[in-house]
C-alpha cells in the first residue's frame, strides 16, 4: 500500500475535517496550546493488525513533529493488551486525532481479523479466501488492504480491471455463450492498464498482468456446462450449497478445467458472525 499516495492523504484530510469542523471545542477550551503529552494504543482483544500507518498519518497531519513508535507491524497477530504504538507530542493533536485514528484502525483490524479466521479454516487445502466489491464507498483500497493483511486475496479492485459476467449481463447479451463471446472480443482489443491504483502500485504481480481477465457467474450445473463449452477461463459459483458446489467441482475436474472460484452470500458464509462452520463445508469441495 502506498501510504504517501494522494488517495491516503485525501482520506485522512476528509476524516479529520468531518470530525473537527471549525475546531475541537473541548480541546480548545481545556488544553493549553503548548501542552505536550504521551499516549499509547492497545489491542482490546486478540486481533490481526492492519492500518497502523494510517493511524500514524492521522496524528502527523495534526502534529508533524509527533514522535510515533510502532511496536508491531500490519499483518501481525497480537494478543489482547499488546501495545500497538506509542505517541509523544502536542496534547491537543493526540486528543483531537484519537477517534479518527481508532476508527481507521478498528475498521481495518476488524476486517483483517475476520479474514484470518476464514483463512485458518481452509489451511491444508487449495482453497483461497477472496474479497468482493461490497466495500464501504471511498474506503475500498483500505478495506481490500485489510483483507490482504488477514491472509486473503484481492479479487478485482473495480469495474475496470476485470470482466465479470453476472446474471443481468448474460440475460441482456442473449445467453452464456453470447456473453462470453462478446467479452473475449472486447478483452482482445482492450488490455488492462499497467498501473491502476495506489494499491496496485505495491502489488507487482497485478501491475504486470496486462490481460483483462474474464470470469462468469453461474447458478447451476447447466450454466456451468454452457460456460465450459463456450471457453470460460474462470467461473464463480453463485450461492450454491456445498453439495451443489461439489458436483460442479467434480464436473470441472472431469473436463480438465483449470480454475474454479466460489461466490457465496454473506448469510451462508457468516451465520451469526461466525464463519467457521460454513467455511468447513465449502473447503472440502476444493481440497
Amino acid at each position: 500500500m502506498n501510504w504517501d499516495s494522494e488517495y491516503v492523504q485525501r482520506l485522512v484530510q476528509m476524516a479529520l475535517e468531518e470530525d473537527i469542523g471549525a475546531g475541537d471545542a473541548t480541546v480548545l477550551a481545556t488544553i493549553p496550546s503548548r501542552a505536550t503529552g504521551k499516549a499509547r494504543i492497545l489491542a482490546r482483544e486478540d486481533l490481526v493488525c492492519a492500518g497502523l500507518p494510517m493511524a500514524e498519518r492521522v496524528f502527523r497531519a495534526l502534529d508533524p513533529e509527533m514522535r510515533i513508535a510502532l511496536r508491531v507491524h500490519d499483518g501481525d497477530l497480537v494478543s489482547k493488551g499488546t501495545v500497538l504504538l506509542h505517541l509523544e507530542g502536542k496534547a491537543r493533536a493526540i486528543l483531537t486525532g484519537e477517534r479518527t485514528a481508532l476508527n481507521f484502525l478498528g475498521r481495518l483490524c476488524g476486517i483483517a481479523t475476520i479474514v484470518h479466521r476464514f483463512v485458518e479454516q481452509i489451511q491444508g487445502t487449495r482453497a483461497r479466501i477472496r474479497d468482493t466489491r461490497k466495500t464501504t464507498p471511498g474506503l475500498r483500497l483500505l478495506e481490500k488492504y485489510g483483507v490482504k493483511m488477514g491472509g486473503g486475496i484481492n479479487h478485482r479492485i473495480g469495474l475496470y480491471d476485470a470482466i465479470l459476467l453476472k446474471e443481468n449481463h448474460i440475460a441482456l447479451a442473449g445467453g452464456v455463450k453470447q456473453a462470453l463471446d462478446q467479452a473475449h472480443s472486447y478483452s482482445a482489443l482492450h488490455a488492462k492498464p499497467v498501473a491502476l491504483t495506489a494499491y496496485e502500485e505495491a502489488v507487482p504481480s497485478r501491475a504486470a498482468d496486462t490481460v483483462l481477465p474474464i470470469q462468469i457467474e453461474v447458478r447451476n450445473e447447466r450454466e456451468l456446462r454452457e460456460a465450459l463449452s463456450a471457453g470460460a477461463e474462470s467461473v464463480l459459483l453463485d450461492n450454491m450449497t456445498p453439495a451443489e458446489a461439489k458436483q460442479c467441482v467434480e464436473l470441472s475436474v472431469c473436463r480438465h478445467w483449470r480454475r474454479l472460484s466460489f461466490l457465496g452470500n454473506a448469510d451462508a458464509l457468516c451465520p451469526g458472525g461466525k464463519p467457521q462452520p460454513a467455511c468447513r463445508l465449502y473447503r472440502g469441495q476444493v481440497s
